[in-house]
């Protein structure tokens, strides 16, 4: 997110200043947890002037009925090294141009005056109109083609993630947990862990290096940061933890043959952990014509504001649109709502931030529930 618009933020920063006081084993196990929060706008990749990629898609996204053309660059344009993104490169600045071209050769269009912008130096970007824009305007559009889909994920990979998501129902079960509700979110993460894997074969390879190597939710915590946080905070940012711990685990009980993922990248803690944290913090839900989670370059690079001046919509045919709500004056950040403005908590714990828009803060009486309705108030 954009610095002006949130709030950065560690577990041992905020216990310290939320209680004044701390246990000196705690802030040495947490020690390592120190480095600035990326989120959807915040990283570093490696960076060049263009990229190369195949010259036809090597996957058939659902819902896609547009005729855009995929174009190739020219083999003289700069060529990065094969290989995978290197989720361990963690301080080279972002190259989020490259990807903005890429994304432009495959069809995305952006209104006049609208472009990414960095106020730190390029580890945060977001998108920002210099020349304003009218109520019900289009900002960005971006085509069906490159829109990462979980249902066309289901559609790829078929009866290879079944008996991956038989172990999440399972797991969940046995924790009393829902289920069915976070399969298209790991039918996207399997998506993503299947293009890294491809290097720059992907047709998504630029996208893959554009995007955050570091975060800060739930879960990239350990159980010191869990503790730190008031009852609420812990609570949800733990259970984030553990959801992606139940996706870890049902990829590793079905590697054997069960999986479109090798199982070099199955057993990869970390990259399996990046490509969880990039869908769970860059998805858009859309219902029509089927729900599902997808993501769409470019507009994944729009910040939270508790009052946002933008929206994103999913036509029939799986194309996204980044509308104006209102008018937006020139030289506006383009925003839209990523969670309740009233409970900052759960962006907290699902993306790593605390927005500063936002007047309220953490809940810190959950533990205090029988207490509160014994005086007759609701607890909700």
């Amino acid at each position: 997110k954009n610095k002006s618009k949130r709030m950065r933020i560690n577990c041992c920063s905020f216990a310290l200043a939320s209680s004044g006081a701390f246990l000196a084993s705690s802030l040495a196990s947490v020690s390592a947890f120190s480095s600035p929060m990326a989120t959807r706008g915040a990283s570093s990749v490696a960076s060049s002037a263009s990229v190369a990629r195949p010259t036809t898609r090597s996957v058939t996204l659902a819902q896609t009925r547009t005729s855009t053309q995929l174009h190739q660059y020219s083999p003289m344009e700069t060529q990065i090294e094969q290989g995978c993104v290197d989720i361990n490169d963690l301080y080279t600045p972002r190259d989020v141009y490259t990807m903005e071209a890429w994304a432009t050769q495959y069809g995305m269009q952006k209104a006049d005056g609208v472009e990414l912008i960095s106020q730190d130096g390029g580890n945060d970007y977001s998108l920002m109109t210099q020349s304003g824009a009218s109520a019900g305007q289009s900002l960005v559009y971006v085509p069906a083609d490159i829109v990462m889909s979980s249902v066309s994920a289901q559609q790829e990979f078929g009866g290879a993630l079944q008996e991956a998501e038989a172990s999440i129902v399972q797991i969940d079960q046995r924790a009393q947990m829902g289920s069915q509700y976070r399969l298209p979110l790991f039918r996207l993460m399997v998506k993503i862990l299947s293009e890294w894997e491809k290097g720059q074969e992907s047709p998504w390879y630029p996208w893959l290096n554009s995007l955050p190597r570091q975060f800060y939710n739930g879960v990239s915590m350990t159980e010191a940061c869990f503790s730190c946080l008031p009852p609420y905070a812990g609570w949800l940012t733990s259970t984030e933890r553990v959801n992606y711990t139940h996706f870890l685990r049902a990829l590793r009980q079905g590697r054997q043959g069960y999986s479109p993922l090798s199982e070099q990248t199955i057993m990869n803690r970390e990259v399996v952990k990046w490509a969880y944290n990039v869908a769970l913090t860059r998805f858009h839900e859309c219902w029509l014509p089927d729900r599902a989670k997808v993501i769409g370059p470019m507009a994944d690079m729009l910040n939270h504001s508790a009052e946002p001046n933008c929206e994103i919509t999913v036509d029939y045919d799986g194309n996204m649109n980044v509308q104006a709500l209102y008018d937006i004056p020139a030289g506006s950040e383009l925003t839209i709502s990523l969670g309740d403005p009233t409970n900052p908590t759960p962006i907290f714990a699902q993306y790593g931030f605390l927005p500063q828009d936002c007047a309220t803060i953490f809940c810190k009486a959950m533990h205090l529930e029988m207490q509160i309705r014994e005086l007759g108030y609701e607890f909700t």
